[in-house]
């Protein structure tokens, strides 16, 4: 088999955890190939002011309708809301945490009036209105390593990043803060990973033996709200579920670009119905806020 991934630290620390997992099953050893995507190649944009559908994805779903790769590891998060109809998320393993954290030299409270917080998300930046922060927000952009070290230099004052890739990178240490997630609510399948194939694929039933089936729901549960609502990074919103037993918890949190809360959602369904729950929300979210 040959996984293609991206070229970051993080996501060849992601892909290297599911091979090994997938090694482990199959005895066989896994090939990786490294395919640059179209966001890796943009330096200098924030992602909501250009077309991101996709610029994680695209090249690494070609690669997998082609035959090139076997299957891809990808950041939830970076999947687009519609996905290529040749292609299909085989399996969704344990999540990591999902909750953002702050890196800086100052605690969330101590940071001083106008300082400098990095950040290229239209959500982060609209939390921190909501907060009331009276900071300035910069674009900044590169893998953690590069975020964390302009933050340390003095570029920056402080960044938000998501708890997941720093836990996987082993980075810990860098942590000021963790936010709850009712504070800074994280986007839709923040801290999963997607394993994605071909939907005729000769290994999707070994590769599916990667799942972990309540983290699927959760991910799947925020991706349909997501897709439903029609919006993506372009639009403040942070969205996450916790499987409880044979319940799901739902919660949502739609902004404006100003940091006004425009709407406040808070569900607890069978987990089984969730999905058809997930798309309810969405479509009032759509029709009573949009």
């Amino acid at each position: 088999m040959i996984v293609g991934t991206r070229g970051s630290k993080l996501a060849t620390t992601q892909t290297k955890t599911v091979v090994k997992a997938l090694e482990e099953i199959t005895g066989e050893e896994i090939e990786t190939k490294i395919i640059k995507t179209t966001g890796d190649k943009i330096k200098n944009s924030q992602l909501y002011n250009i077309d991101a559908k996709g610029i994680f994805t695209k090249e690494l779903d070609t690669a997998l309708i082609d035959g090139s790769i076997d299957f891809a590891v990808h950041s939830f998060k970076d999947l687009p809301s519609e996905l290529n109809d040749q292609l299909t998320i085989t399996a969704i393993p344990q999540r990591e945490a999902i909750n953002e954290v702050l890196i800086s030299n100052y605690s969330w409270d101590e940071l001083p009036e106008n300082a400098t917080l990095g950040t290229s998300s239209v959500r982060r930046e609209a939390f921190c209105k909501l907060h009331g922060k009276k900071i300035q927000t910069k674009p900044i952009r590169g893998n953690i390593d590069t975020r964390i070290r302009k933050v340390e230099e003095g570029e920056y004052d402080a960044t938000i990043m998501a708890l997941a890739g720093i836990n996987r990178l082993g980075l810990q240490e860098h942590i000021k803060e963790v936010f709850d997630e009712q504070y800074i609510t994280p986007p839709a399948g923040q801290g999963a990973l997607a394993v994605m194939t071909h939907k005729d694929s000769e290994y999707n039933d070994v590769i599916s033996k990667l799942n972990h089936e309540d983290s699927r729901i959760e991910a799947m549960t925020e991706k349909a709200i997501l897709e439903t609502i029609g919006v993506g990074c372009q639009w403040p919103i942070g969205i996450v579920s916790k499987v409880d037993g044979n319940n799901i918890n739902i919660h949502c949190k739609l902004l404006s670009p100003e940091g006004k809360l425009l709407a406040d959602v808070n569900k607890t369904t069978d987990k089984n119905n969730a999905i058809n729950t997930a798309k309810v929300i969405g479509t009032k979210l759509r029709e009573d806020t949009l």
